[in-house]
């Protein structure tokens, strides 16, 4: 088991949990993630290692309230609280050298993911611009560690109530038609359309851009097949050959029609709370 240390509300349905998770703790990696099962009868669900303290052995989840679990844990789970299995680290890590300016592009709950890999650009002696975009301010997170490790930090709104009104390709099309500017790196995360505008901005510059999938994934490790994407043409599994790929070769088309394959099944299930077998 694995015991809960603290836990921070960052907006109206996103929670930040320190998980006291030792052994993960000493072998994670910037870009990694773990398995999370609540109970015996629970689902095991993927989350981003957010953060890391290798002295405390401690990891940071930063989770979203939208599904049965998630909701759970935001009712259920306090400090000191038990849960069942923490599994990890699993997936690749990223991939971190000195590439000279990498621009962070962060989405929503997408910002908290990156923000360990700015980190880790950032200790690697790379220029870090990095990219930041919410709905509306009250949604936006993790903006003061994102300032933190980066040497110019952008912030969009969809709403206009904080930073510039618009999209995070917004800037991030600005700063690759400035010739005074050299990006040689992208990194994005954050909801699949916002990553596919990421690569398709980039694309006509021809910039190294990398994409961070949330697939669905049942096992993590391979077994199930669930993951499987589409990269130039080849299947690969998010949990063990990602879940960082090379985003202008990911087939997102065929990426957001298999995340609409259990729509119907899941609201199913969240309409009654969990409490029935509608997935059997």
């Amino acid at each position: 088991m694995a015991i809960v240390l603290s836990k921070e509300s960052l907006s109206q349905f996103v929670k930040k949990y320190v998980v006291e998770a030792p052994r993960i703790a000493k072998k994670c990696l910037p870009g990694q993630f773990v398995m999370l099962r609540l109970c015996e009868d629970g689902e095991r669900i993927p989350l981003t290692i957010a953060d890391f303290d290798r002295e405390k052995g401690t990891i940071t989840l930063i989770v979203q309230e939208v599904g049965n679990t998630t909701k759970q844990m935001g009712e259920t789970l306090s400090p000191g609280a038990n849960i069942l299995d923490v599994l990890g680290p699993l997936g690749q890590p990223s991939e971190i050298e000195n590439y000279g300016t990498v621009v962070c592009v962060g989405g929503g709950i997408g910002i908290a993911p990156v923000y360990p890999i700015a980190r880790a650009y950032k200790e690697a002696g790379n220029k870090v611009i990095s990219i930041l975009g919410a709905r509306c301010r009250d949604l936006l997170i993790y903006e003061e560690e994102m300032r933190a490790v980066s040497d110019e930090v952008y912030v969009t709104t969809d709403d206009g109530s904080y930073g510039e009104k618009g999209f995070v390709t917004d800037p991030l099309k600005r700063l690759l038609s400035d010739p005074s500017v050299k990006i040689d790196r992208i990194m994005a995360i954050g909801p699949v359309i916002m990553m596919k505008n990421v690569a398709e901005t980039s694309r006509p510059f021809g910039v190294k851009t990398i994409a961070s999938l949330n697939t669905i994934m049942v096992d993590g490790t391979g077994m199930c097949g669930g993951c499987r994407v589409s990269v130039g043409g080849e299947n690969r599994f998010a949990c063990v050959d990602g879940p960082e790929f090379d985003a202008h070769l990911v087939d997102f088309k065929n990426l957001v029609q298999r995340q609409q394959m259990y729509k119907g099944q899941e609201a199913e299930e969240y309409s009654c709370g969990g409490q029935c077998k509608c997935l059997e």
